[in-house]
């Protein structure tokens, strides 16, 4: 079982791919958004994805009828009922903390609160919210209706039960979740950063191209998809934003490669963009 309200906190990408799940899996979601162009943008992402789903033959309930559980305004009164509350805005505390004020203000006291961060410290969030102990990471993967990951994150408040309870969310929405302590950059992001970062110091080096390089991981190692092409997916901008702050952290082996920040600089941000390792056909 999911809750029966789910609220979403940003509906870029990763939040409307979250309120996506979420409808999906029978719930009735409250996405908010900062104003009315953003409320706009999140509203179509939501329905594109749906389509998409309906299309593949994955929606098991009526695509009219899983729209229409989605409501994206930039009301948070809209997040009172809600059982989950989801904060998906940018890698950003400042945000995330007004994120977690908006939602607090007017949720029931027995609402879990959940990042979607992928590299800030859980504990660090923590100290932001009223209640800690119903407080926890929902790290979802880019793109989440492809994604069979959650990765929880529970804090060193974090009381036993709402991780049970998240677990079992995660489960209610066709996801397996994989829990872990707050440490910096989880075990998800530590790794694939880790992996990335390499692929790219290999090709400023000239070692191999950007396909050769995938191909040996996808190959040789089986990898679904290579270092790379997942990076242009993330986004160069949110894989640089979290190598620093893994470099910030743990030290040297996480410093991003000076090909990285060149990249981002020029705005070869990934497929968002239309360029990064590859061309891409749409942003």
């Amino acid at each position: 079982m999911i809750p029966a309200r789910v609220g979403v906190v940003g509906g870029g990408r990763m939040g409307a791919g979250i309120a996506h799940a979420f409808a999906c899996g029978g719930a009735q979601v409250a996405v908010i958004e900062r104003d009315d162009a953003a409320v706009d943008a999140a509203a179509a992402r939501i329905r594109d994805l749906i389509a998409r789903s309906a299309e593949r033959g994955t929606l098991e309930r009526d695509p009219g009828e899983v729209e229409a559980s989605v409501t994206v305004s930039t009301d948070a009164a809209q997040l009172a009922g809600c059982g989950l509350v989801v904060e998906a805005v940018p890698e950003d505390r400042a945000m995330k903390a007004a994120a977690f004020a908006r939602a607090e203000a007017v949720v029931d006291a027995g609402a879990v609160l959940a990042t979607n961060t992928s590299s800030i410290s859980i504990d660090d969030l923590a100290a932001s919210v009223r209640h800690p102990e119903r407080f926890v990471g929902m790290h979802f993967f880019n793109p989440v209706p492809a994604s069979a990951l959650v990765e929880v994150v529970t804090g060193a408040a974090t009381d036993s039960a709402v991780v049970t309870r998240v677990q079992a969310w995660v489960e209610g929405i066709g996801k397996t979740a994989v829990t872990v302590r707050d440490a910096p950059g989880f075990a998800s992001s530590r790794l694939g950063v880790a992996l990335g970062l390499e692929a790219i110091r290999m090709v400023e080096e000239g070692v191999a191209g950007p396909a050769d390089i995938d191909a040996a991981m996808e190959l040789g190692y089986r990898h679904p998809m290579g270092p790379l092409r997942t990076t242009d997916i993330v986004g160069l901008d949110v894989r640089l934003g979290i190598a620093e702050e893994l470099h910030a952290q743990l030290g040297e082996r996480f410093a991003p490669p000076d090909l990285l920040r060149r990249m981002v600089a020029d705005g070869r941000l990934g497929r968002k963009t239309g360029r990064g390792f590859y061309e891409w056909s749409e942003g």
